[in-house]
């Protein structure tokens, strides 16, 4: 039987008193525990889209873990990847409690994130031509891109496409740059070479002094001699999503696609709608479709006018210029020999031309596949061309007006069925119903030749003008006018009437030019 002494109980009871104060202060005083503290929330749950994630002391703890997995999870891929993120947490007072370590809680939101993960963005660049956009997934593709534009012209090998930071832009944009295969090639030397010292400053020297002689055709480089584009292309960095890529092949396509855009060709002298559908290399008959002012191939086309022609074009054009050798059959320019007593409708050929026959060198400039110029650098003339010599009018000719206000088109030029005994089945001029006594005005200025009677036309009068042509005015119920008198455009001459071979008061009305009768409707202003 074991006896407990006083003294022993005395040491059990001190023992015992150490352990509690260790446990409290060990409560205190452990990382993984909130002391008490009469401030409000001191534990908060922490609840990330939706889903809990641990148990923190604070909400700045939560905020600083979310950056940390956010960082994680970028660290997992090379593009950007975009998540979103909810935090939330719920709030409690404690006497003491325990929290999730940092680790603890940081892996748990990257597990969340990941599963979340919206999109992943990948480094893109989207090129941008006039207002046609296209992304790629990386910089070779434009690259590529803009080289398959140049090698559609035959580039390959000789120019190179190239992207570098535009300096004159805040932003990261790129601009492009197009090097010849020589430039390259010296670049590269330069770098590695330089000329120095005295042989530096002879060389130029004897650069400068020494001729450079006249060169044979057989010296010249034939092919493409510069390159640019025609467009302004902006290339730009992005991060976009997988779907909004387009793959390379479609991009090259698009771009170098030739599409028909509707374009403007003005009319210039000397011009006939057979020279412009050549000129345009559209077929007449699509050409007149295209512009309601034209009715056939005969149209009537004035130096000024604006023709609607379409235009094969690519999304991305091409300047390019080609050093070119060829013979041809050329023609002098025409010389003009002006007369001013003649009108501008006049002209008279006095010296017919014939084509001559040269070798030449040129340096022609295209846009896409169109020449836009040539420049003759050499050029051998084999047997001379005769140019052809015009000479024309100057004086501007008569305009011709409607000679009666109103009225209704009851005949027009041409053929018709017979309106009356005795009338022609061939209408030699155009009918306007009108009220018997309706003034009849001067279409143009001139002399009158005949005021009268005239047989089918019943009172008629004829006036002759400047420019060789004559106007007549037939069924008339008066004339106003003499034989040889001289009216001006817009003077009245005559009252309409019904008279002569005629269904019912009318003006009939001829223009005749070198005496034979024509649609007056096409002449009349």
């Amino acid at each position: 039987m074991k006896y407990i002494t006083s003294h022993y109980k005395k040491m059990n009871i001190k023992y015992i008193k150490v352990a509690v104060l260790v446990i409290i202060v060990s409560i205190f005083f452990l990382p993984s525990f909130v002391p008490f503290e009469k401030m409000g929330n001191n534990m908060f749950t922490v609840i990330l889209n939706s889903r809990e994630v641990g148990v923190v002391s604070s909400p700045g703890e939560a905020e600083e873990y979310l950056i940390a997995a956010r960082r994680k999870l970028a660290e997992t891929s090379e593009e950007l990847i975009l998540v979103e993120s909810e935090l939330e947490m719920t709030g409690s007072e404690v006497l003491w409690g325990k929290v999730d370590a940092p680790h603890t809680v940081t892996d748990a939101m990257v597990q969340i994130l990941a599963e979340d993960v919206k999109d992943t963005l990948h480094r893109s660049y989207v090129v941008k031509i006039n207002e046609y956009m296209v992304n790629l997934s990386s910089k070779g593709d434009v690259v590529a891109l803009l080289q398959a534009a140049l090698d559609k012209y035959g580039a390959a090998g000789r120019y190179q496409a190239e992207v570098d930071l535009d300096p004159s832009r805040e932003l990261s944009v790129l601009t492009t740059v197009i090097k010849s295969r020589e430039d390259a090639v010296k670049e590269a030397r330069e770098t590695v070479k330089m000329e120095a010292g005295i042989h530096a400053e002879l060389t130029e020297v004897f650069a400068e002094v020494e001729p450079a002689g006249e060169k044979d055709f057989e010296d010249y480089d034939s092919g493409i001699i510069s390159m640019e584009y025609g467009d302004d292309v902006e290339v730009v960095e992005a991060y976009l999503r997988e779907e909004d890529l387009t793959d390379l092949s479609t991009a090259v396509t698009e771009v170098t696609q030739d599409e028909e855009n509707s374009d403007v060709y003005e009319v210039v002298s000397g011009d006939t709608l057979s020279e412009i559908a050549i000129k345009t290399n559209i077929p007449m008959d699509k050409l007149i479709e295209m512009n309601d002012s034209l009715e056939d191939e005969n149209s009537m086309i004035r130096v000024g006018d604006e023709l609607i022609i379409t235009v094969p074009e690519p999304k991305l054009a091409v300047m390019r210029q080609e050093e070119m050798y060829y013979e041809e059959d050329y023609e002098e320019e025409v010389i003009y020999v002006d007369n001013d007593d003649w009108y501008t409708t006049e002209r008279k050929t006095l010296q017919e031309p014939s084509a001559g026959h040269r070798k030449v060198v040129a340096i022609v400039t295209f846009e896409n596949d169109k020449t836009v110029d040539r420049e003759i650098i050499k050029e051998e003339v084999t047997y001379e061309a005769v140019p052809k010599i015009v000479e024309r009018g100057t004086k501007i000719p008569p305009t011709y007006i409607k000679p009666i206000a109103g009225g209704r088109l009851t005949s027009n030029f041409g053929r018709r069925s017979r309106p009356t005994k005795g009338a022609s089945t061939y209408h030699k001029g155009v009918d306007w119903a009108t009220p018997t006594g309706t003034a009849v005005a001067a279409s143009c200025g001139g002399t009158v030749a005949k005021a009268g009677w005239g047989s089918g036309y019943g009172y008629v009068v004829y006036i002759n003008h400047p420019d060789g042509r004559q106007t007549r005015y037939g069924h008339l119920s008066k004339v106003l006018v003499s034989a040889g008198q001289t009216v001006s455009q817009g003077q009245r001459i005559a009252l309409s009437g019904n008279t002569g071979v005629s269904t019912g008061p009318h003006l009939h009305f001829e223009i005749l030019i070198n005496g034979s009768q024509v649609n007056p409707l096409k002449y009349l202003n």
